[in-house]
């Protein structure tokens, strides 16, 4: 378990975090989501210790980290960090060696992650001659080459194909799947919500929202029910409860009580009903409302 107790964090008159708190359990892929200055980075660079903060606490269950502990972690940093005259295998190897692994394991476990990242090809190429979307995968592969307890992954997913991001998926999964707690960051709220099991959104410094990603949707549908009339009676909708958005024969109520059964009635004298149902939102559109 980690958990990010009451982060604070200033620099000079700006506030980067105010009261930051979550928690990641073992086996749990945590979406970390907000706008670019929101204080992402910032909390994972204090999570790996590689800045302080004002005050608040980062601990591992229920002890603070220790410089020992995130040896074992696997960081991949928003901007990279890789040896750019360096070729691919030797620099996977090097950290791996780096991170305390013997030549042979270091070596066994580079093998495995370019097969699984598409990497076999671009084994004797140097960093330079890459794209971008490889250099991403290499930055990948160094994160997760010495088997860590847990993962830090600021934007993993930037820059990569839809192939590579169903690879690199499949080896988070697989990390989850053996108690690993993984924590990332992305822009890309469609991916967070296909892959995490939990999420924090982040604005201004100060956590807006967090929970499971399907609790997330399901309290936030609450009083948002879709309608579809075909051949409907203009001017239907007129008195209908709740804030109306029209969209052709389609009607998006939000801020309903009760059941709608008294809406489904005044929809059937209207037209002929296609559709009626409690509409969960995406994460996009939790994140818009949370951050507004």
């Amino acid at each position: 378990m980690i958990e990010i107790d009451d982060l604070h964090k200033r620099y000079g008159d700006k506030t980067a975090l105010d009261g930051v708190t979550f928690s990641v359990k073992p086996g749990e892929m945590f979406g970390f989501v907000g706008a670019n200055g929101a204080g992402k980075t910032t909390t994972m660079r204090i999570l790996m210790g590689v800045l302080t903060a004002d005050s608040g606490s980062v601990l591992r269950d229920g002890r603070p980290l220790t410089f020992e502990d995130r040896r074992r972690f696997g960081y991949m940093p928003e901007e990279r960090g890789l040896y750019q005259k360096m070729k691919v295998t030797e620099q996977i190897e090097y950290f791996g060696r780096l991170r305390g692994m013997g030549s042979g394991d270091a070596r066994r476990a580079t093998e495995g992650l370019l097969t699984r990242l598409s990497l076999t090809e671009r084994r004797n190429d140097a960093v330079d001659t890459l794209s971008l979307g490889n250099q991403q995968r290499v930055q990948l592969a160094v994160a997760l080459v010495h088997e860590p307890e847990v993962l830090v992954l600021d934007e993993p997913f930037s820059g990569l194909d839809p192939l590579a991001v169903d690879a690199l998926a499949d080896v988070l999964a697989e990390r989850c799947r053996s108690g690993v707690p993984v924590l990332f960051s992305s822009h890309q709220l469609d991916l967070v919500e296909r892959l995490c099991h939990s999420v924090g959104i982040i604005s201004a410094g100060r956590m807006v929202a967090s929970g499971a990603v399907e609790d997330l949707r399901d309290r936030e549908g609450r009083g948002r029910l879709r309608v579809i009339v075909r051949d409907a009676t203009p001017g239907w909708t007129s008195g209908l409860p709740g804030d109306i958005t029209e969209n052709g024969d389609e009607v998006l109520l939000t801020g309903v009580t009760g059941d709608g059964q008294e809406i489904l009635h005044l929809a059937a004298k209207a037209g002929r009903v296609e559709h009626f149902g409690w509409q969960r939102p995406t994460l996009t559109e939790i994140f818009r409302e949370a951050v507004a």
